[in-house]
């Protein structure tokens, strides 16, 4: 299941969707916004992206990391619009019979979805928008193949 969206997520909720029958792991992320960078305070991020083709592309990983891992169940919920420090930005749930599959499809989504995914962030300072640019060392863990 994939939600983008602007509310705040209700992790407890996510999580309870996540228990099924034959589950022997669950693994979650939740990305948070900071409350500053390099350069200083962040007031606020912004997030934007592009209705339709950023579930398409969400439901395509889903749909690769639940083939690949074998997963029970996967939740990738990413919010969009204005998000202060301390909310929750992305969360991303997890479920299979072993936790050594939970574990990297939900790493693979979370590096997805950092690099990959089809959205924009900027960080509000006080006196200066800054675009956040994805790192090299996070582009390097993509491999996608499929």
């Amino acid at each position: 299941m994939i939600k983008v969206q602007k509310q705040k997520i209700n992790i407890s909720e996510e999580n309870k969707k996540l228990l099924k029958k034959k589950i022997g792991a669950v693994v979650n992320f939740i990305g948070v916004a900071r409350p500053k960078n390099s350069s200083g305070k962040i007031h606020y991020i912004e997030i934007e992206h592009y209705p339709g083709m950023t579930e398409k592309k969400i439901k395509e990983i889903e749909v690769y990391v639940t083939k690949k891992w074998k997963l029970n169940n996967c939740i990738i919920i990413h919010r969009y619009g204005k998000i202060k420090p301390g909310e929750n930005i992305v969360y991303v749930g997890t479920a299979a019979q072993h936790r050594n599959n939970a574990f990297k499809a939900c790493e693979f989504i979370i590096d997805y979805l950092k690099v990959k995914a089809p959205f924009w962030k900027i960080e509000q300072q006080k006196n200066k928008k800054i675009f956040v640019k994805s790192k090299k060392k996070d582009e390097k863990k993509i491999k996608i193949n499929y």
